[in-house]
């Protein structure tokens, strides 16, 4: 359990995580109810999305929105979903999404709507095995698209970047294509869709009364969050001004790892389950603590002529310490394997979060250690006990 915390509540991009921050602003009128989990004002509208993006107050930025789409192979294979991701272009930089060939798309190919995407190398062999993606064509929701690049390797877990209320941990992301190309298309988008109002007959998308979009920037130093905040407050006022945002002031502004802890990215039951680990490993050392009782009492006798012959306190616990350190190294390895076994039990679950029950190399130290410390935790009291036995009242003088 500790692993499968560990894993989930992790920092998603360690080198990165300290700059990137979401923008949260908050266009529900006044008479909104949300009666769903997710809040609507986690997401933003296209209008409010493209204001920011023009303003280029950041060091980087980009907006974005989960897909599902089928691919048509050809002829040959039959027709299957794959996720992914509709972005803009300053997705990759913000992130730092490796390209292994070709390359991504650029702001002027956002504008143009260009029909290109950027293929993950898992679908790339799946389509196109033992040739290069790069010019071909494939089909995404009946929409043909040109292979410009192929990245590499990008997992970041929980998927902060997504809506993280509907499926905080998802699978790879397989394509990467222009948002306002997805847009102009219609292509269906996954996560969280809140509307109020009246949209008309346009295309709900780019309706300021929808909020679906995810939106991260980059910015280096605290002066480039202040001034972020200031702007934000300022955009704010303005739609104020002009009659579209009802609520009091309500733009925010939060770094990555205070933003999954707000939306608690971890399960509560999860939480649960940690703690009632923990609670049966103090049962199992209050276990061990009775038996090395009475372990070390039978050897009362053996401990009261080796301090008449002038062995010192700390000379018996260091004797009886020892031997809790044998059996602590003998169940930190046992628990490791047994911790493996639970871990492979927790993968065949159905839930999303399943596939990362897996241990890294701190993970399987601290499991390790976590064995022989609660070893020779459990020998102290009683090591301790035995090392207080007076000579006297034990060894026998006969006359």
């Amino acid at each position: 359990m500790l692993s499968v915390v560990h894993v989930m509540s992790g920092d998603p991009l360690p080198r990165k995580s300290s700059h990137l921050y979401i923008p949260q602003l908050n266009p529900l009128p006044v008479s909104y109810r949300n009666d769903r989990r997710a809040d609507p004002s986690d997401n933003l509208t296209w209008p409010d999305a493209k204001a920011l993006l023009s303003s280029r107050k950041a060091d980087a930025q980009a907006a974005m929105a989960g897909g599902h789409l089928l691919v048509t192979p050809g002829a040959s294979s039959q027709p299957f979903y794959v996720e992914g991701r509709f972005v803009t272009s300053g997705f990759f930089d913000l992130f730092g999404v490796p390209i292994e060939s070709g390359h991504a798309w650029g702001p002027t190919d956002d504008e143009a709507r260009a029909r290109v995407v950027v293929l993950s190398q898992r679908l790339v062999s799946r389509l196109f095995p033992g040739v290069s993606a790069l010019g071909r064509t494939v089909r995404l929701g009946n929409v043909a698209f040109e292979v410009v690049g192929v990245s590499g390797h990008f997992d970041p877990q929980p998927q902060f970047y997504g809506d993280v209320t509907s499926q905080p941990f998802g699978q790879q992301d397989d394509y990467f294509l222009p948002l306002e190309t997805a847009i102009d298309k219609s292509l269906e988008a996954t996560g969280n869709f809140a509307s109020w109002g009246h949209r008309g007959s346009g295309n709900a998308m780019t309706s300021p009364g929808v909020t679906w979009l995810q939106f991260w920037v980059r910015l280096e130093n605290p002066t480039k969050v202040e001034a972020y905040r200031q702007f934000l407050d300022h955009y704010w006022a303005q739609q104020h001004a002009s009659g579209r945002f009802e609520r009091v002031p309500d733009a925010k502004l939060y770094v990555l790892t205070d933003w999954l802890a707000k939306k608690k990215v971890v399960p509560r039951d999860l939480n649960l389950q940690l703690v009632l680990a923990f609670a049966f490993l103090l049962v199992c050392m209050a276990n061990t603590i009775g038996l090395l009782f009475a372990k070390f009492s039978r050897k009362s006798g053996e401990v009261a002529v080796r301090r008449a012959l002038g062995a010192r306190r700390r000379d018996i616990v260091c004797q009886f310490s020892a031997e809790a350190v044998i059996i602590g190294l003998v169940g930190g390895g046992l628990g490791l394997g047994i911790a493996q076994l639970g871990l492979w039990t927790i993968r065949q679950q159905p839930d999303d979060y399943a596939r990362l029950a897996s241990m890294d190399g701190w993970m399987l130290l601290a499991t390790f250690v976590l064995g022989l410390v609660a070893s020779i935790l459990a020998a102290a009291i009683p090591a301790v006990r035995t090392s207080l036995i007076e000579p006297a009242l034990q060894v026998k003088v006969t006359e």
